[in-house]
């Protein structure tokens, strides 16, 4: 079995983590995973290439799954108000299917 889900994923700059973390603790979703990331987009090339005197030149990525695309567009909206107008970032929603999670699916899985 398993469990239809949005994955939310949110691509910006590493600087912004605590306070993007803080928006979807607030829309309630129930975790997200982070990595460290690097790439090109409309703002040039970002790397995450070792070493670095600092982290605020590198990227990261949020992925989020929550069961509704309400919440998700809603994550999506605060962060891309607050902040995509003055930093890089991208917001993409996919669709899902969650096989094993127990926070996400339950104690008795999906």
């Amino acid at each position: 079995m398993s469990k239809r889900a949005n994955k939310l994923v949110i691509v910006t700059e590493k600087v912004l983590l605590k306070k993007v973390a803080q928006i979807i603790d607030e829309c309630g979703a129930t975790g997200y995973t982070v990595v460290d990331t690097g790439g090109k987009g409309s703002r040039n090339v970002r790397s995450t290439g070792k070493p670095n005197v600092s982290d605020t030149d590198s990227n990261v990525k949020f992925e989020v799954l929550t069961e509704t695309r309400e919440m998700a567009e809603k994550i999506a909206d605060q962060v891309a108000i607050k902040f995509f107008t003055d930093y890089a970032g991208i917001i993409y929603i996919c669709e899902a299917e969650v096989l094993y999670g127990r926070t996400f699916c339950g104690p008795d899985g999906c």
